[in-house]
């Protein structure tokens, strides 16, 4: 396909092939989803599958159930196994997670396989999962005091996990002896190569149906008009360079904040992203990787501009620079255990910050922005059996310019649900005393931000070690155009009648659990958008009230 063929195709056809494509890339993640045996794949639906260019692995489809990080991520992963894997077979899979190489943190382990049609290479299929737990110095993966790669886990370079069609069981073997739980492993890891067996046979009937020939032509079109979409966004904004920033409020190891400064210049219908000004590489996890960043970038450009296709003709007229020295672009062995669900966020928080004085109509204040990390390991003596419990939890999202802004909504790069406490209670030691709306969490303004939630639980038995890397701890999620911050995020531990709060506010590790103790957690509310004196009196009436600093 690098060569796409230019036959003339009739709108409807182009429809239905575009669409045909995603609901491939849609089965492939319900497949994954279905057979995970993880919660947080099967019911928090953390993962994603698509569809790559053989020559350069540019995104030719992601399906809508994907989540939005994986947007570009996954693009940069595949690029990377065709250079490094230029011996790749059919029926071959391609196991990897290593976050300078295309990829996010451990945690998130992508496959690749090369989709041959009537014997030639025609794209490759790629899938991400978030696996609970990938080994290193604390259960789940983050470790909010890691100095290096080397203390967060199993880091895989592309092997081949199965070639030919049949799985290697010596890698096998050397991951799931570095792993916590590998019962719980060995079932993800069967869930992706099902979802990548499900996409060969869907892309198959495709081509089948329409020939290639016309589904190349499909692509290179829905390309050229992603693109050209993209642009038309870009030449509506006024030239010039707009500037904002978006703070964290620690990298875990140094209590002090992490800048990620952005320079947006717009010059006709391209946009230049530049984050030079930003913090220098940091001594903890919440460096971020260059895909993850890239990757945000993008996510945050499509929540203010909703229309893009998913392909990567939108890409073109983008240009990220300046992330060189700065925390953005992590050179090894410096941690990222951060950056792919926290670092992420305040990226996309900075592009919206950026552009929202050039474009008032079309972005939102800043929303919870944390992914709420949250993951406990133990041993229960009821089933006799070790377990991993890895959750994340929603918050406020900021008010826009249509109204207030969403309560308990996901992270602004997923689409990930709450996993339900049911499901939670019934496979681990633990009961939920409260999952409550964190009413007052919200920022003022003429459009309130949605509020946070507000959760606790108790270990009922056995002993846990728990582990927690958030953010907006330190500074609530900030409005826009006069509106107000939100509530910061709270973190509250109850070990044998003391209550503790984290160093860090959003970041610890190490807190052991034994029977009767418990944790609190409370997000962040999103940000106001607007002059909260504008906001309408019967809006006011109906508000249960502000958060601090309000009237």
């Amino acid at each position: 396909m690098d060569q796409m063929a230019r036959t003339a195709i009739d709108p409807v056809t182009l429809t239905v092939i575009e669409k045909g494509l995603q609901q491939v890339c849609s089965e492939m993640d319900l497949v994954h989803e279905k057979t995970s045996f993880s919660p947080v794949i099967s019911e928090g639906l953390d993962r994603s599958n698509g569809i790559y260019a053989p020559d350069d692995g540019r995104m030719i489809a992601q399906g809508a159930l994907g989540l939005p990080i994986f947007l570009g991520v996954m693009q940069e992963t595949t690029r990377a196994v065709i250079a490094a894997r230029p011996d790749l077979k059919d029926g071959d899979v391609v196991l990897v997670n290593d976050p300078y190489f295309g990829g996010t943190h451990l945690m998130d382990v992508k496959m690749v396989r090369p989709f041959y049609y009537r014997g030639r290479l025609w794209c490759y299929l790629a899938n991400t999962g978030h696996w609970p737990d990938t080994g290193g110095m604390v259960p789940g993966g983050f470790n909010s005091t890691a100095t290096e790669i080397y203390q967060e886990g199993l880091r895989l370079p592309p092997v081949r996990l199965v070639r030919e069609g049949v799985m290697d069981e010596d890698i096998i073997r050397i991951v799931l002896a570095n792993v916590r739980v590998s019962s719980e492993r060995i079932g993800d890891i069967k869930a992706q190569i099902a979802a990548l067996a499900t996409g060969v046979k869907r892309l198959t009937a495709l081509l089948d149906r329409y020939g290639r020939e016309t589904v190349e032509a499909a692509i290179a079109e829905l390309e050229t008009r992603g693109e050209a979409l993209m642009r038309t966004h870009i030449a509506a904004i006024p030239d010039g360079t707009y500037s904002a920033s978006a703070f964290m409020d620690s990298d875990g190891v140094v209590d002090a904040p992490l800048e990620i400064a952005l320079d947006a210049t717009i010059a006709g219908s391209d946009i230049t992203l530049d984050f030079a000004r930003s913090s220098a590489p940091c001594a903890g996890p919440m460096n971020s990787v260059w895909a993850s960043t890239l990757s945000a970038v993008y996510v945050g450009l499509k929540h203010i501009f909703p229309d893009l296709p998913m392909n990567a003709g939108c890409f073109k007229p983008v240009a990220v620079a300046g992330t060189e020295d700065t925390f953005l672009e992590a050179k090894e062995p410096r941690p990222v255990a951060g950056c792919a669900s926290e670092t992420s966020q305040r990226i996309v928080e900075a592009v919206c910050l950026t552009l929202a004085t050039a474009l008032p109509d079309k972005t939102f204040a800043a929303g919870a922005g944390s992914s709420g990390n949250l993951s406990l390991g133990g041993f229960d003596p009821a089933t006799g059996q070790s377990y991993i419990m890895y959750t994340f939890s929603g918050g406020g999202y900021g008010g826009w310019w249509g109204g207030d802004g969403l309560t308990n909504g996901c992270s602004t790069i997923g689409i990930s649900k709450n996993q339900p406490v049911e499901i939670l209670e019934q496979r681990y030691p633990l009961l939920f005393e409260r999952y409550n709306l964190r009413e007052g969490s919200a920022g003022a303004g003429e459009y309130r931000g949605g509020y946070g939630i507000d959760y606790r639980f108790r270990l009922l038995r056995g002993e846990g070690k728990a582990s927690f890397l958030m953010e907006h701890g330190r500074v609530g999620p900030p409005g826009i155009l006069g509106g107000e911050a939100g509530l910061t995020n709270e973190i509250r531990i109850g070990q044998a009648g003391r209550v503790t709060t984290p160093e860090h506010l959003s970041k610890g590790e190490g807190y052991v659990l034994h029977a009767g103790d418990w944790i609190e957690v409370l997000t962040p509310g999103g940000g106001g958008y607007g002059d909260k004196a504008r906001r309408a009196p019967e809006a006011r009436a109906a508000d249960t009230d502000y958060a601090p600093g309000s009237d």
